[in-house]
């Protein structure tokens, strides 16, 4: 590593300490799925959990695309005039790669060329409050299955998580291509996580807090679904507990997954089956950097309404017309 990318990473370390305690994860997901005789391949990178660029052979343009506004700025190609043409290159040759190794897997298996496969790489680096490089890993998988695991945690004190974990398809892999991952997850990741969240910090580093609220659904007369929401908060890390009686919930629950809002923030809920009557027993515990400190929601039901004729009368915007002493239309009894 050259003098300036030293200075250049000690610089923005120091910034990142300022602005955001970390940890940070800078991911690349990628997917190659082939089967009657049509292949596609994408790939997606991450920052933390908000996607900032992607490429997907299926579409008419299958280049490298910025997915963030902060990522279509000249800083880019200022850093790396040719950044977005090698990372289309790097999209081609990983396609045709994960071609090979789905065509070896195959045969490995003795399956049909003409079934449905799917192979997938995923790897990351992340760096902690300094910074620094924290740990990092890269994985392969055929069809849900992994077949190559990677793990780099330079504080683990056995050597089994400083080297490569292969399960199968060692023949498939060369030691060039464990230090050519090493180097690239240490070094070549670490530095564009930096940017990335130096260039992107009023996306990525700002912490809004969720906005909560509960929902009471009937199922039955038997049982309500009570769901705890979170809206609009970023960044994405958020914990949602429930409990009964202070007792917590967590195998009870039913979650979703925190999900891009598209405008930068995420949206979760958490839901629990409780008995009719028994919902003040139940509480919805919220934990969010966003938040000075957790937040407990407990289901409230709304005041019963009595519904009068005056009151109908205000809904149908008819009492004016009423006070003014115009008369309103009404059937004649009989004789009347």
């Amino acid at each position: 590593m050259g003098p300036r990318a030293l200075l250049l990473l000690l610089f923005q370390a120091v910034a990142l300490t300022e602005t955001w305690a970390g940890p940070h994860t800078l991911r690349h997901v990628l997917t190659f799925v082939s089967g009657l005789g049509k292949s596609r391949y994408f790939v997606a990178g991450y920052v933390d959990d908000t996607e900032v660029m992607r490429c997907d052979s299926n579409v008419s343009n299958s280049r490298a695309q910025p997915r963030m506004p902060w990522m279509e700025h000249p800083w880019v190609e200022q850093e790396d005039p040719d950044f977005w043409e090698e990372q289309t290159r790097l999209c081609k040759y990983h396609e045709q790669a994960s071609q090979g190794k789905v065509k070896n897997l195959r045969s490995y298996y003795n399956q049909s060329e003409y079934g449905s496969h799917t192979f997938q790489h995923k790897r990351a680096c992340v760096v902690g409050p300094d910074g620094r490089f924290l740990r990092g890993y890269s994985r392969t998988a055929y069809d849900g299955t992994e077949t190559f695991a990677l793990n780099l945690d330079p504080s683990s004190t056995t050597e089994a998580n400083k080297t490569a974990q292969i399960t199968i398809w060692r023949d498939l892999l060369h030691q060039h291509d464990v230090e050519c991952t090493r180097v690239f997850l240490e070094h070549t990741c670490v530095h564009w996580l930096h940017l990335f969240l130096e260039k992107g910090k009023e996306t990525l580093l700002r912490a809004d807090p969720p906005k909560t609220h509960m929902t009471h659904h009937p199922i039955s007369d038997h049982e309500v679904t009570l769901k705890c929401w979170a809206l609009g908060f970023s960044p994405a890390d958020i914990t949602l507990t429930w409990q009964r009686d202070g007792e917590d919930l967590t195998q009870d629950m039913e979650l979703v997954d925190t999900r891009p809002a598209g405008d930068g923030t995420f949206q979760k809920w958490a839901a629990v089956a409780v008995p009719p009557g028994e919902e003040q027993r139940y509480t919805c515990h919220v934990q969010h950097q966003g938040l000075p400190e957790p937040l407990t929601l407990r289901w409230d039901a709304p005041p019963q309404t009595t519904i009068t004729i005056v009151g109908i009368a205000a809904a149908l915007g008819l009492l004016g017309a009423m006070a003014s002493g115009a008369v309103l239309w009404r059937r004649k009894s009989p004789g009347g």
